[in-house]
């Protein structure tokens, strides 16, 4: 069973143009200056899942989609020294678990895509699994010679090893991205050589949530969804018929949800309403702290301030998620005030330290001074994080990423940049400017 993504490699992706890789911990933080390859590093792992979440097939990569939207291939495929790449490749590792002598250990699976662009559009040139020393690499074009070996090696596991009398066809066939060997006798059947860690990549690229920046208007009614484990497309959609699911059953991460709410300063209380059988409406408390039976001070979230619709899914996904499964947050400060900022990272750490992995894409030091401050007081491990900075080269814009830990006083090394400069810079450049004005005077 596959417990979680614990590493994302992208080459050849927008200004990846070099192999980038990044480890995910439980709290993941990505930062870097506006275009700097955040984004990119995700987006990859966003095609698959909307990929593989298409109600028809839409090839190897479905381009236009919920969670990323691309009309051309060229948007997205690097360049080096000034030429547009043809391919691009992603890799990702799992950390899994394995029963040896009727005992659980952990291992960790690889697998590692590459997509080449052709005349209709991108199409899987090969796929790559591995665990422990044992690799399988499967490619549209391979030779019947070369298929044989993959065969001859699937089944020598099985301890199948006399194929001097098999008389078979072999034929690599696409299942979305993903590459699939068909054993055809020549006779009656069909069976498929799996590497039997296709389905463990699978569970975990649809076990994606995905927040992005812009998270919706708030509405007066939402459509009822499903309420999990999976939620295709972006989650902001899932939020309301979640709260409304936990509101019937008595749930308590709805009463974790308000006390979420209420550290961020946005309200005091969120419930639904259903209003008919496709309909739920949000209703949070007016005030930031109320009388906990004031029914009268709840009204609908479209007549609320903006920063709770935005905030509302975030929270309702990281009480959603389950350990292991990566929750992918673009911004979680938005709209939110300095000093809810702060208290946005004791949220985060909450998830964290169920064991979901957040992945967030933030531009406040405030945040990462709150994720800093939590590590300083234990209240959340720095084993568990993992800062990632990205910086493109001024030369040729290549992203670059560095990547450090925090120590037990929540201190961390030298980045490219600071985070903190910017508003140094501003304090610095006001008092200068104040000083000069007043000795004119």
């Amino acid at each position: 069973m596959a417990e979680g993504i614990t590493r994302i490699t992208v080459k050849g992706f927008k200004s990846l143009a070099e192999e980038c890789s990044i480890e995910i911990r439980p709290l993941t933080i990505l930062a870097g200056a506006n275009s700097s390859g955040k984004s990119s590093i995700m987006q990859p792992l966003l095609l698959m899942k909307q990929t593989l979440e298409a109600t028809y097939d839409p090839g190897p990569l479905l381009l236009d989609g919920p969670n990323v939207r691309f009309t051309s291939v060229d948007q997205f495929l690097s360049r080096s020294d000034g030429k547009k790449e043809s391919k691009f490749s992603v890799g990702l590792e799992l950390e899994s678990v394995k029963f040896s002598n009727g005992h659980e250990m952990k291992c960790f699976i690889s697998f590692y895509a590459t997509f080449i662009k052709t005349n209709i559009g991108m199409d899987t040139a090969e796929i790559s699994y591995r665990i422990d020393d044992d690799t399988t690499t499967l490619r549209p074009e391979m030779t019947l010679e070369e298929m044989m070996v993959v065969v001859k090696t699937r089944l020598k596991k099985y301890q199948i090893t006399d194929s001097k009398n098999w008389n078979i066809d072999l034929k690599i066939e696409r299942n979305r991205f993903f590459l699939d060997l068909r054993i055809i006798p020549k006779g009656d059947g069909i069976f498929h050589i799996k590497t039997g860690e296709e389905g463990n990549f699978f569970n975990a690229i649809l076990g994606l949530i995905h927040l992005p920046a812009l998270r919706g208007n708030p509405e007066r009614n939402y459509k009822k969804t499903s309420v999990g484990p999976r939620f295709p497309g972006t989650f902001e959609i899932y939020a309301a018929s979640i709260i409304h699911h936990w509101q019937a059953t008595q749930d308590p991460r709805l009463h974790s949800l308000s006390n979420a709410l209420e550290l961020l300063g946005l309200a005091w209380k969120v419930g639904a309403r259903q209003l008919d059988d496709v309909n739920v409406e949000l209703i949070v408390g007016r005030l930031i702290h109320g009388e906990k039976n004031d029914s009268e001070d709840l009204v609908s979230i479209a007549d609320v301030g903006f920063g709770i619709s935005q905030t509302l899914p975030v929270i309702v996904a990281l009480l959603a998620a389950e350990p292991g499964q990566i929750v992918y947050i673009e911004q979680p400060e938005i709209h939110l005030h300095p000093k809810a900022q702060m208290a946005m990272a004791q949220i985060l750490a909450d998830a964290a330290n169920r064991g979901v992995r957040v992945v967030a894409e933030t531009h406040s030091a405030l945040l990462l001074l709150g994720i800093q401050s939590l590590v300083a007081e234990g209240k959340l491990s720095a084993d568990k994080v993992k800062l990632h900075w990205f910086k493109r080269r001024p030369e040729d814009g290549v992203t670059e990423v560095s990547s450090t830990d925090l120590d037990k006083a929540g201190a961390f090394g030298d980045w490219p940049e600071d985070f903190s400069s910017a508003e140094m810079d501003a304090d610095t450049r006001y008092i200068h400017a104040a000083e000069a004005r007043l000795e004119s005077n």
